[in-house]
């Protein structure tokens, strides 16, 4: 009778876990990491990068020419998907002819359409344009509001408008201007990990202390324009540069 060969125990294969990488914040309690900078909301790393910024743009203002907010308002509803730049050679002429809120309100849409056309989307920014311009004159006396509340009830502004007329115009720190720079650079140095405007700027009002609400979003927008460019960063002119762990930099 043949013995019965022995099954040899099938060998254990050893399972390694690797732990995520962890820090501790200024707090002593220890966070995960996100990006590439470890807690990169940190209170002394945002302080660091409000300094650099200073340093760097500390006569940053908008770049919409006006004179007044109602002026600002406007130009503003016409940068929508439109450089600054152009809004300005569009609007040198416009602000002659249409001297204040009364001669918007009452345009003639065919017209205005053709004026302000340069800057794209016209049709749907002359509505905007005389729809909020009528709000100004037969809701608030001619005045532009000085509450979010009462901007976001004119047609064609949102949040990003209202906070742009509020800071520039008044001085008044109701949020943070999200536009596609400020977005870009806020993801960019991970300050946000949202894509919604709103989120972002949620973000930003919690780590940001207010009293430069309205500067940082001047600062960021200058950066973007001049030194942390959408398509080639020049990150070796960048100030930012050893607060910056983006996988694109270029030095």
């Amino acid at each position: 009778m043949a013995k019965a060969k022995k099954s040899k125990p099938a060998k254990q294969k050893n399972s390694v876990s690797v732990a995520k990488p962890r820090t501790k914040n200024n707090t002593g309690k220890t966070t995960s990491t996100r990006g590439g900078t470890p807690d990169p909301t940190n209170p002394k790393r945002v302080a660091a990068i409000l300094a650099k910024l200073d340093a760097a743009y500390p006569n940053a203002t908008c770049e919409l020419k006006h004179e007044n907010p109602f002026q600002l308002v406007i130009s503003t509803i016409l940068s929508a998907q439109c450089t600054d730049v152009r809004v300005n050679l569009v609007t040198e002429k416009l602000y002659k002819k249409y001297p204040d809120a009364k001669a918007f309100a009452y345009a003639n849409p065919a017209e205005l359409e053709q004026e302000i056309r340069p800057t794209g989307f016209f049709r749907n920014k002359t509505k905007s344009v005389i729809g909020a311009s009528k709000a100004i004159v037969e809701k608030f006396g001619g005045e532009v509001p000085r509450t979010m509340e009462q901007m976001l009830t004119l047609p064609g502004v949102a949040r990003k408008t209202g906070n742009v007329v509020l800071g520039t115009a008044y001085g008044i720190p109701s949020g943070v201007v999200v536009d596609t720079h400020v977005l870009r650079l806020a993801q960019r140095l991970e300050l946000t990990k949202h894509q919604e405007p709103k989120k972002v700027e949620q973000d930003l009002m919690n780590i940001l202390p207010q009293n430069k609400w309205i500067q940082f979003s001047h600062q960021l927008i200058w950066h973007g324009r001049r030194v942390c460019v959408a398509r080639k960063p020049r990150c070796i002119a960048c100030n930012l540069e050893s607060l910056c762990h983006a996988k694109d930099k270029t030095v």
